[in-house]
């Protein structure tokens, strides 16, 4: 077989994972928050000052070696013993917090409850995005490498991956942060916003067509049952945006949820009561016209646009001001338990539907990765509440990406933003699209050159860390300099 081929078979006809195991994962991305940040409290605890020594490399080698080489690990050489990574993990992160915290008064975690919070972001929402986006650069490469399991690599048609999560999560990422979920005025008419709506998704277009002909002319492996022989994800992302946009112009936003539930339970419906399963699964006529060629990739947005209506709504959930820390926690909780609601309605859909399926993009699929995403977002705020604490007990108010508590006359402004130019989450943060373009280009470049099937476990590590090292380092260095890449 050629060297395309053989990457393409490497692909291909997987099963997937559990959902336990896909959660698990996840978890360990807000651990590793929790712990970079109790590092930086127990530094200032014994120095009485942040930043660390020669601050420009320290942080970057810092973030670095706490929140993304620990992802490598754990979906590489420490996937089969992923439970112990987690539970070792947290049972540091545990006995750290109890140390800063073990000489507080009695009376500190109610007074906590009722203190104020910043509320110019919401952090876990960027830590959600930010870790969304590093995952998926992660992977995008890794799943090329033999130390990657292949339980973790998109599914052919039916299963629960690593990486079919990772494409809904990006849909509701973009979602939660959009200028409807933000309660932004629309400018103008109705028509002249959706107008506005179609020319701001031009960037994922010209991308989309790059990507497409770069394939084309390079024959670089592609797995045709994804998207479709033109189809890629940045064109799925476009469309969505402009088809939820239009919908959020004549749909009320109090009642979004009932909407996506009826769009992608409608799409279900059809499914199953039409060819149109049969079709996208088993027709293999890719030659015959646009819609046979590209099946996966446009039906899929009925059920992708459902879970950007979602997303949205738990975006307008989430940006409501709120008094104190208690209420908060409550809507943490909330997110948590809607989460274990949707994960019991999946488990009743896949037992009288049918499974999971990224590729049909259906309605078990639509549950499962709004509740996953919620499951996710959750534990991020919790995590973020955890490091507040810490904050407040330590004295310490210069951890990055993390609340602060709310102080009229605070004069440490200065220094937090000295701290926040040194930090990894907040430079991808700033230039997120630019990180996942160079991720792609990357991931290409480093096809082109390695036999990443055949490389060792060490030489996939190294090239692994090198790769996502070279990613975050440009990224880092834009932000240091306050520099913004957007040219739409």
């Amino acid at each position: 077989m050629a060297q395309r081929e053989l990457k393409e078979a490497f692909v291909s006809n997987l099963n997937g994972t559990s959902l336990e195991e896909v959660a698990l994962g996840l978890f360990l991305s807000p651990v590793c928050v929790v712990n970079r940040g109790l590092f930086l409290i127990l530094y200032y605890q014994a120095k009485g000052n942040l930043p660390l020594p020669h601050p420009l490399f320290s942080h970057l080698l810092l973030d670095f070696c706490a929140l993304i080489v620990p992802l490598i690990l754990s979906c590489t050489v420490l996937s089969s013993v992923l439970h112990q990574v987690a539970v070792s993990l947290t049972f540091f992160s545990a006995c750290v917090f109890c140390y800063i915290c073990c000489g507080c008064p009695k009376n500190t975690f109610s007074a906590f409850l009722q203190s104020h919070v910043e509320f110019n972001q919401v952090p876990f929402v960027t830590l959600f995005r930010v870790f969304v986006n590093v995952k998926t650069a992660i992977s995008i490469l890794a799943v090329d490498f033999s130390v990657f399991p292949r339980r973790y690599a998109k599914t052919e048609t039916y299963g629960t991956g690593v990486m079919d999560f990772g494409v809904g999560a990006f849909i509701f990422a973009n979602a939660l942060v959009c200028p409807e979920a933000r309660r932004r005025n629309i400018s103008g008419s109705k028509m002249s916003h959706v107008a506005k709506q179609l020319l701001s998704v031009w960037p994922l277009v010209a991308l989309g067509m790059g990507r497409l002909v770069s394939v084309k002319m390079t024959s670089y492996h592609e797995h045709v049952t994804e998207y479709g022989v033109h189809w890629n994800f940045f064109f799925t992302l476009a469309i969505v945006r402009v088809m939820a946009s239009v919908l959020l112009v004549v749909l009320p936003t109090s009642l979004l949820w009932i909407f996506a539930l009826l769009i992608s339970g409608f799409y279900q419906f059809t499914l199953e009561t039409s060819g149109l399963k049969a079709f996208i699964i088993h027709n293999t006529d890719r030659e015959k016209d646009f819609l046979h060629a590209n099946k996966e990739g446009l039906f899929s947005i009925f059920g992708y646009v459902a879970i950007y209506l979602s997303g949205v709504q738990i975006g307008l959930y989430v940006m409501q001001p709120r008094a104190n820390v208690r209420e908060w926690l409550r809507t943490l909780v909330s997110l948590l338990l809607g989460s274990f609601a949707l994960y019991a309605a999946l488990h009743a859909c896949q037992t009288l539907v049918e499974p999971v399926s990224r590729r049909l993009a259906n309605f078990p699929f639509y549950l499962w990765s709004v509740a996953q995403s919620l499951f996710f977002l959750s534990c991020l705020g919790l995590v973020d509440i955890i490091l507040l604490f810490s904050k407040r007990a330590s004295g310490c108010h210069f951890v990055p990406s993390s609340w602060n508590l709310y102080k009229k006359h605070y004069d440490g402004d200065k220094k937090s933003g000295e701290i926040g130019k040194l930090c990894l989450i907040q430079a991808v943060s700033r230039n997120q699209l630019l990180f996942f373009l160079l991720a792609n280009v990357m991931t290409g470049l480093t096809n082109s050159v390695v036999d990443t099937i055949n490389c060792s476990t060490f030489f996939s590590l190294c090239i692994l860390l090198l790769y996502m090292f070279i990613n975050c380092f440009v990224i880092y260095v834009l932000h240091f300099y306050g520099i913004t890449v957007k040219f739409w």
